[in-house]
């Protein structure tokens, strides 16, 4: 499959996360698997241990956001709807429990998830699942209370909040998309889920302070999330492919004092069904279901490899914003 641009804009207009002054990628960046643009040795990431296999359910999703890095939208099937005999073959391949993560588009579109979410926990897994709480999840309430009452916190809900206000977060969403989110998050509060939040980082805005309007909403809407805990609300670097950003070589682990077990992709692989492929495949991580450079085969074990590290994102997101998708 050829590689896709992650830099679309929905017809709600430009994201309010976009950085208007930005400096444009340049063409010889991330074009070598092996060398940067100067010479240098590319920084490559072992696998060290899986402890997180991302679902990927499908790009399907209820909304259309501004800069949405997997294009999910209302129409886009690039990523088609996972099915349960395809997620418990990847279950079956692990020895013991870890994470399970499913995302999306909008998990709770795909017909599978429910029968999905039980098979990974009835094997003994922590479950994630990434989800705007709007109606495509509230469809499943019923459901959704039985695996809570028979799998409690093992099963963990994580709610996208782009920000702790209504406009920002309308800006990047769409009209009329925050008072569902808001009612959902306060439907699974109130119901005594585990429960967590994902926001983004604003230009200009600290994160000190962003915790501290996140908590006031959280306060306001009785809505139980501890704004202060990192693992409980996720604040996310900005993300664009096409800004310029610097590669990461392997002097670069020494320079800014991380280490590669560090990265998402020591320990996290996703698995995706493209639309028009015989199988499901396994990438290195979620942020990059398309580029074919990083398909790392049809099995958890041909998906062992080491990744190069031969994105933007991979710099922007993992090295550098020190993010993580993972609980």
């Amino acid at each position: 499959m050829a590689s896709r641009t992650l830099s679309r804009k929905a017809p709600i207009g430009p994201s309010p996360f976009a950085l208007p002054d930005r400096r444009p990628l340049p063409a010889d960046k991330f074009t070598d698997s092996l060398v940067t643009a100067d010479g240098s040795p590319r920084a490559v990431v072992a696998l060290a241990r899986l402890e997180t296999l991302w679902l990927n359910t499908g790009t399907l999703c209820n909304l259309a956001c501004a800069s949405c890095y997997i294009e999910s939208s209302p129409t886009n099937d690039a990523l088609a709807y996972l099915s349960l005999a395809e997620a418990e073959q990847f279950l079956d391949e692990l020895a013991q429990p870890i994470e399970i993560g499913f995302t999306g588009g909008e998990p709770f579109m795909n017909p599978a998830i429910v029968p999905m979410l039980e098979a990974a926990l009835e094997r003994g897994h922590r479950v994630l699942v990434l989800t705007n709480a709007m109606r495509p999840m509230r469809r499943h309430e019923a459901a959704l209370l039985a695996l809570r009452q028979r799998f409690g916190p093992a099963l963990t809900l994580r709610v996208s909040i782009d920000h702790h206000t209504r406009a920002v977060h309308e800006g990047e969403r769409g009209p009329g998309s925050w008072q569902p989110m808001i009612e959902g998050l306060r439907w699974l509060s109130a119901h005594h889920f585990s429960l967590a939040a994902a926001g983004r980082a604003l230009a200009g805005e600290d994160q000190d302070t962003a915790r501290a309007a996140y908590a006031a909403l959280f306060a306001a809407e009785g809505i139980a999330i501890d704004a202060a805990d990192p693992a409980a609300l996720v604040i996310f670097p900005e993300m664009d492919a096409g800004a310029d950003v610097p590669e990461i070589t392997e002097a670069c682990w020494g320079i800014l004092h991380k280490r590669p077990a560090d990265v998402m992709c020591a320990t996290s692989r996703m698995v995706v069904r493209r639309k028009g492929e015989g199988e499901a495949r396994v990438v290195a991580c979620t942020l990059l279901p398309y580029d074919p450079q990083f398909d790392l085969g049809a099995t958890l074990a041909e998906a062992a490899r080491p990744v190069p590290l031969n994105h933007p994102h991979c710099a922007r997101f993992c090295v550098l914003g020190g993010a993580s998708c993972s609980a």
